[in-house]
């Protein structure tokens, strides 16, 4: 059976550079918002989708709409939902975060 090189392992730490290591540790999440955080905005709630350095991707479910055609029947439609961004950093009380 044939080995892998020694130079291909994949995780291995350098024992000489831990120092290195130490200082470039991300020690804890940089961004106010997460994906999943619920808050409510204009009477409605908002699904925080995606979170990154620069933006944050909300939704928003519309109402449905209801009207009547010519011929009098009524018609229930459901818009798509409106998405916006906002920043990661933006002060808003969430409503689903759970305190550790």
């Amino acid at each position: 059976m044939k080995k892998k090189p020694p130079s291909g392992r994949r995780g291995y730490v350098d024992p000489n550079q831990m120092e290195f290591a130490i200082i470039w540790q991300v020690s804890k999440y940089p961004f106010k918002l997460r994906a999943g955080d619920i808050f409510r905005t204009d009477g409605r709630y908002c699904r925080v989708i995606r979170v990154s350095e620069c933006a944050a991707v909300v939704v928003m479910h519309r109402a449905v709409r209801e009207f009547k055609t010519r011929f009098d029947k009524p018609v229930k439609f459901q818009p798509p939902p409106k998405r916006f961004y906002i920043s990661p950093q933006s002060e808003i009380t969430t409503l689903n975060r759970r305190a550790r």
